[in-house]
């Protein structure tokens, strides 16, 4: 309604382990060329130039407990079928840009979140060469 202040959705507070597995990502990435890691609302940004690829819990959750967000705007085929059949991916959109949540459940789905921010990074960069 006109005149009414709509109160923000509170994110749950992050889990230990969450934080422990997004100090791992971060270092991680933080040696990637051409990546810069910026403090955002409570998250970790990562960036490629000046296109945001992935988002990182720093305080708090993104939507699920144990989740860290990338952005791909187009996949190929077998990319787009590969995040279809992975169970702890779901999708939103955001501001037109196609955003997708991974849930880690154990230290062995790090390897594979590096791999989905990965093809974010590179992703990334094809966006960047067209501007």
């Amino acid at each position: 309604m006109k005149g009414e202040i709509r109160q923000r959705e509170q994110l749950p507070p992050l889990s230990e382990q969450m934080k422990a597995w997004s100090t791992a990502l971060s270092t991680e990435l933080s040696e990637w060329p051409q990546v810069t890691l910026k403090s955002f609302f409570g998250f970790t940004a990562l960036y490629r130039g000046k296109t945001m690829f992935g988002l990182l819990p720093r305080t708090r959750s993104i939507f699920k407990g144990n989740a860290v967000a990338f952005r791909i705007n187009s996949a190929d085929r077998s990319w787009q079928s590969l995040i279809e059949k992975d169970q702890r991916i779901a999708a939103f959109d955001k501001d037109k840009a196609r955003w997708f949540m991974f849930e880690l459940s154990g230290d062995s789905d790090l390897h594979h979140a590096l791999e989905y921010l990965g093809r974010a990074f590179e992703a990334a960069g094809s966006i960047h060469k067209k501007k």
